[in-house]
């Protein structure tokens, strides 16, 4: 009788531990540094191919290869479409333009570099992350703010799009 009992209940425990070992996160990691003395600000982004490719694809509803060997330069041009809508930063209340300088690839994980340039001390910064939130409801973006010796921290999730400092 405790045979009976006991296969089904290791078969059931077998099953739950290793569901924990199968469960993907969906974070991204990104760092934006104010350089005073280079008048710009910095921005280090740190995101999952893979993830990121199905964001693209759902988005735009093509299949892109960015970060692979396969990638085109169309791939390139719809990432750089995507980063510039889903990441913005806004000074004292108004836009500035992100350049995308460059990417490299780590692993699995795709590192944008990016900057704004001509920024002067500032009051204010607000920053929208939305960067695979529509694809995937569980993304969480923590995003690291240097700027006048502090550091902030803030994560950005489905329900926490926006957020404003002030200095």
């Amino acid at each position: 009788m405790k045979k009976i009992l006991i296969y089904p209940f290791i078969g059931i425990l077998f099953l739950s531990l290793s569901s924990f070992a199968f469960h993907k996160f969906y974070v991204g990691v990104f760092q934006v540094d104010y350089a005073a003395e280079k008048k710009m600000i910095q921005i280090t982004s740190r995101i999952f191919i893979d993830d990121l490719n199905n964001g693209i694809e759902k988005k735009y509803h093509k299949k892109t290869f960015v970060g692979t060997e396969k990638e085109t330069q169309a791939d390139l041009d719809l990432l750089k479409k995507y980063l510039a809508e889903n990441f913005t930063i806004k000074i004292n209340g108004q836009a500035k333009p992100i350049t995308f300088l460059s990417k490299e690839v780590e692993g699995d994980v795709l590192i944008c570099y990016s900057r704004i340039k001509d920024i002067d001390k500032f009051k204010t910064i607000e920053i929208s992350n939305t960067i695979l939130v529509d694809w995937s409801s569980e993304q969480q973006n923590i995003t690291h703010i240097s700027a006048f010796g502090t550091k902030r921290s803030v994560l950005f999730t489905e329900s926490s799009r926006k957020e404003l400092l002030k200095y």
